[in-house]
């Protein structure tokens, strides 16, 4: 066999382990190990795995992962979701489907020290959904609107999976924060126009709340103001080139403990389950990563990812369907894999391909541009259904709604994000323009 024929049954037989359920981190490193052997030898294997460990793990750049995590972890356990929920709630939640509205403004606000979709996702659900149910919203709307909000975890700075991005394809983290900063609030404005729409067609399903005066108002942003600063001298310092990611995420880590704990909604306990869970998530994706660098390493030596960026180039086929159908590929593989999967596996092979087109973008301006297209479909298959994750995650904690309410609850929020990807492919420079702005 060519060495191109044993990357495609490499790729295939990947696959089929994941469909049967098998771990996605063993599946990557064992198809991996195999392909390297058969493409090398066993003693090139060993000699890699030798040193990869250290190699890989040891590097500054990976410090920023688990103290992102830690920092969101402690975020949860500190019951400052609570407070974010309440000043969103009053501000806007008087607004017809305005409660639905407060939570996705939750979620944004809260993903912005958390990192991570699912975190967002559960611990915003635990807040809003008991108010939601109260005030007559439906299962439906309920759901649907912290199903969605949820995501906006993964791709409003600090994002985990947008890091592993950077790690992966040798981009500036700082610049792809800042890359992740107008996309996210487009996020933002498209739920919050989707759940008007939703509204104003089933009205009984999204009912008003009582409007609270100004000066209520005013009281509620006391207990979030501390929330405001952590996430301006977190990332206002790094994007301000006052300190490096993971000393932003250090300082970050210490700052939300000290809020936590000056709450009264830290507990030793609580602090002990944030280290704990840190390390496991830290685990699993540092599995993960070492299984798809196993894996792509394999590929690298098949040449093949050379090979079809080579081929696309000088294929004659338009770029912009390229692109499409590796849009359209996100969206199938959405509704199977999670979302930090997707990106180890695609990217190794997609990001050559798209370098190697033309869109008359610097490679800079197009490494941003590929990347939160990626991040923005890989958003998508969160709450896409059958097996969207953010799904279960609402499934598990609401267990009152239907999987169909569900289902239907999140339908306007995926036409949202089908628009605001149409958007950032039309309009590249939504996703680069603030970082040439700051430059300059």
């Amino acid at each position: 066999m060519t060495p191109f024929a044993i990357a495609i049954v490499l790729i295939v037989a990947l696959f089929i382990l994941i469909f049967i359920r098998m771990p996605i981190a063993l599946a990557m490193g064992l198809v991996g190990a195999v392909g390297y052997i058969q493409l090398s030898s066993l003693a090139g294997l060993t000699a890699y795995l030798k040193s990869a460990w250290v190699d890989k793990f040891m590097s500054y750049d990976f410090a920023v992962v688990p103290l992102f995590i830690l920092m969101g972890h402690l975020a949860t356990n500190s019951g400052i979701s609570a407070s974010i929920f309440a000043a969103a709630r009053s501000w806007i939640g008087h607004r017809r489907g305005g409660l639905a509205m407060a939570a996705v403004a939750g979620c944004a606000l809260f993903g912005s020290i958390s990192g991570s979709s699912l975190a967002t996702a559960s611990t915003m659900t635990r807040v809003a959904m008991p108010e939601m149910r109260k005030h007559g919203f439906s299962g439906a709307l309920s759901s649907g609107a912290l199903a969605a909000g949820g995501t906006l975890g993964i791709l409003i700075p600090p994002s985990v999976v947008l890091i592993i991005y950077a790690l992966l394809t040798e981009q500036n983290i700082v610049k792809l924060f800042l890359a992740a900063t107008v996309p996210g609030i487009m996020a933002v404005i498209g739920f919050m126009i989707a759940i008007s729409v939703y509204v104003r067609l089933y009205p009984a399903e999204g009912p008003t709340s009582e409007r609270e005066n100004f000066r209520q108002r005013l009281r509620t942003l006391r207990d979030i103001w501390h929330v405001a600063l952590i996430f301006i001298i977190v990332l206002g310092g790094i994007y301000g080139g006052f300190f490096t990611p993971a000393q932003g995420a250090a300082i970050g880590v210490v700052l939300t403990l000290i809020l936590g704990i000056l709450k009264g909604g830290l507990s030793l306990r609580s602090i002990l389950d944030s280290l704990v869970d840190t390390a496991g998530s830290t685990a699993m994706i540092f599995a993960i990563v070492f299984g798809a660098d196993l894996f792509n390493v394999a590929l690298a030596l098949s040449r093949m990812p050379v090979e079809v960026a080579d081929f696309f180039a000088g294929s004659g086929i338009p770029p912009m369907l390229i692109l499409l159908a590796m849009v359209v590929f996100y969206l199938v593989m959405g509704c199977l894999m999670d979302s930090l999967s997707m990106i180890l596996l695609t990217v190794p092979v997609f990001f050559p391909t798209v370098m190697a087109l033309d869109f008359g973008l610097t490679p800079e301006h197009m490494a941003m541009w590929f990347g939160i297209i990626s991040l923005i479909v890989v958003e998508m298959g969160l709450i896409t259904p059958p097996v969207g994750m953010n799904l279960f995650v609402i499934s598990a904690l609401a267990k009152d709604i239907p999987m169909t309410q569900i289902f239907r609850g999140t339908l306007p929020f995926i036409m949202a994000e089908f628009t605001r990807i149409a958007i950032i492919i039309t309009f590249p420079a939504l996703s680069y323009w603030l970082v040439d702005l700051v430059a300059n």
